[in-house]
């Protein structure tokens, strides 16, 4: 599979980016505060996977704290890779893979922004077009106000996903083929 230098995120949300052909692209969204320490873990995801070399059907958004403004996306794209904090009492940096149709499927205790999250994924399941949505969480046990870095066992975590992303994208190319 070829792969391609990232030298930017993806924040674009103009009509030129949403109207080239998505169909056979995946869509890695990170979403969490990331002036809050672990919670800002997707976006941590985001910016990591930036400096990599990734395969061409494999997209990246830093979706900040979510909310109806991606909406966009589900229009987009027929595969959307969410990442996540979580709070869910599991060991920090806990990595879990759910497959969510409808807000009651997530975790009982997302994070700060979770509701908007939530909302979206339900709002989209009212649209004419739904991707194949897949979410991984990390567990986090606290939220830091004011703090940038992630704490030793999240950053760890953020590592092993990348593999799990670039993994799990290669299994759908594979589907497709």
């Amino acid at each position: 599979m070829k792969t391609t230098k990232r030298n930017s995120i993806s924040v674009s949300s103009d009509a030129y980016f949403f109207e080239k052909d998505k169909s056979d692209s995946v869509l890695v969204m990170g979403v969490g505060n990331y002036l809050m320490g672990d919670e800002g873990v997707g976006v941590h995801l985001i910016q990591a996977l930036s400096e990599l070399e990734l395969p061409d059907n494999l997209e990246i958004l830093d979706g900040g704290t979510g909310g109806f403004l991606m909406l966009n996306c589900f229009d987009s794209y027929d595969t959307i890779v969410f990442v996540d904090a979580t709070m869910d009492a599991k060991e920090e940096g806990t990595i879990s893979l759910i497959r969510p149709k409808f807000a009651a499927d997530y975790p009982p205790t997302l994070s700060v922004h979770g509701v908007g999250l939530k909302e979206m994924i339900e709002a989209a399941y009212l649209m004419e077009n739904v991707p194949e949505i897949y979410l991984f969480t990390v567990s986090i046990d606290r939220i830091d106000p004011m703090s940038i870095g992630l704490s030793d066992k999240v950053k760890k975590a953020v590592s092993k996903l990348i593999v799990k992303i670039l993994d799990l994208a290669e299994e759908l190319h594979s589907r497709k083929l």
